[in-house]
């Protein structure tokens, strides 16, 4: 269920029927190269507004139905075209990309779902359109599902996100439990941090289960892949509870016995 930088993305997983792996890649290929512009490197915070403004010009060549100049787009585009994605979710990610690069702070959980809305949602919305399966209902599952899996990473990279000067925990809840940023920055864990991270965890694992159905509804091996990236991300939940929410010390991370446990609670209506 994670690939480095973009962890929240099942790429091409040996569940995934084959034909989609292809697809599933090209879009995969297009978030993990925006996203390394927004994260990687020593470039200024204009030089990568610039080159996620030049993404946009190429999704604009695809919009148009003119041949994007680099490889990427290209391949982009004929997967775009086979498959008949909508480009609002790729505008959406470059967005979200761009949001990262000039805003390091969220004052609340509204701002920071709004955030994860064009973050991880459109995911979701283009893996449903290459499975023929994006009704209203599901895209409502699939979007609580994405929410809760972007979340779900902020938890586990409290303190790689402050390394990049990045806060992804509400500011009015930080205030709300008595947490500092000071104290993220020291990597304290203290019962106020606890209290502040069982919170955050108990809510984002009820939004991951108001998408679990998606998992029942999506036919055969992708229902099954849909499965096991909710039993993961709900494992990873666990894991900071038995860690008592010190995740400056004990970032929670899917080991080999996990999948075992995973693979149990895939089955059908297990959560």
């Amino acid at each position: 269920m994670t690939v480095n930088h973009y962890e929240n993305f099942p790429v091409a997983s040996i569940l995934m029927p084959k034909r989609l792996r292809r697809p599933v890649a090209a879009i995969y290929h297009f978030a993990r190269a925006a996203d390394d512009i927004a994260d990687e490197g020593d470039l200024s915070d204009e030089q990568r507004l610039q080159q996620l403004a030049a993404f946009r010009d190429e999704l604009g060549r695809i919009g148009k139905n003119e041949t994007p100049l680099t490889p990427l787009f290209q391949n982009l585009a004929s997967t775009i075209r086979q498959h008949d994605l909508p480009l609002p979710p790729h505008y959406d990610l470059l967005d979200a990309f761009s949001q990262d690069v000039v805003t390091k702070r969220y004052d609340n959980y509204t701002e920071l779902l709004y955030y994860c809305r064009r973050s991880a949602n459109p995911v979701g919305c283009l893996l449903l359109h290459l499975y023929q399966e994006a009704t209203p209902v599901n895209l409502a599952y699939s979007d609580a599902i994405c929410t809760s899996l972007q979340l779900i990473n902020f938890w586990q990279d409290v303190a790689k996100d402050y390394a990049i000067q990045r806060i992804y925990l509400p500011l009015d809840e930080m205030k709300q439990y008595g947490v500092s940023e000071a104290q993220i920055a020291q990597g304290i864990c203290d019962k106020n941090f606890q209290q502040l991270m069982k919170f955050q965890v108990d809510r984002t694992r009820a939004l991951m289960l108001q998408g679990a159905p998606l998992g029942s509804v999506l036919p055969g091996r992708i229902g099954l892949e849909m499965r096991m990236i909710i039993a993961g991300g709900l494992r990873i939940l666990d894991k900071i509870e038995a860690a008592d929410y010190d995740v400056f010390r004990r970032r929670p991370v899917l080991r080999p016995f996990d999948w075992v446990i995973m693979l149990i609670k895939s089955a059908p209506y297990s959560y």
